[in-house]
């Protein structure tokens, strides 16, 4: 059973993963990628930029969490290498689908990765005007977080991670 804190945050969590989603949808309309396929893509790799983001705002916002976050952090991201690695490559296809010309491509490249450091950049914003009490208790659970089953990526994210597998 959650705790009321990580309830919010999973809410917050949700709340942002609709506009990852959405996102990636609006490369998938430039492309010919199903609209399932690009929600679930923007689902997951809005995750993995969600706990980046949060581990960016509680070290400028709770320094005292830094080396116990820093260390899960790293272990959490070794964990996560070969499935992050896997979906920017499918971000990136995405994008090359849905560009005419090596020209194209890169401006398209740079437009989207710009929206991906905004959206992440909103969510770092949203946590910071958070109460400081709860954002040093989020911060406070960040490393025990990182460590269990709701920041496991291929588990949280199953089902969509299968959904995405069958396309190549």
């Amino acid at each position: 059973m959650l705790q009321p804190a990580e309830n919010m945050m999973t809410v917050r969590i949700a709340l942002a993963s609709i506009a990852m989603a959405s996102f990636v949808c609006a490369i998938a309309a430039e492309t010919e990628s199903s609209d399932e396929y690009s929600s679930d893509l923007g689902r997951v790799y809005g995750a993995y930029h969600r706990v980046l983001a949060e581990k960016e705002a509680c070290d400028a916002s709770v320094p005292a969490t830094r080396a116990a976050n820093d260390k899960a952090f790293t272990n959490w991201q070794a964990q996560h290498m070969t499935l992050v690695e896997d979906l920017r490559r499918r971000v990136t296809a995405m994008i090359r689908l849905a560009s005419t010309d090596e020209k194209d491509y890169a401006r398209n490249l740079g437009k989207y990765e710009g929206a991906i450091l905004q959206e992440r950049q909103e969510y770092y914003d949203s946590l910071l005007k958070l109460g400081a009490g709860e954002l040093r208790g989020q911060c406070q659970r960040m490393a025990a977080v990182l460590k269990g089953p709701e920041a496991d990526l291929a588990k949280v994210y199953a089902a969509e991670l299968e959904a995405i597998r069958k396309r190549k």
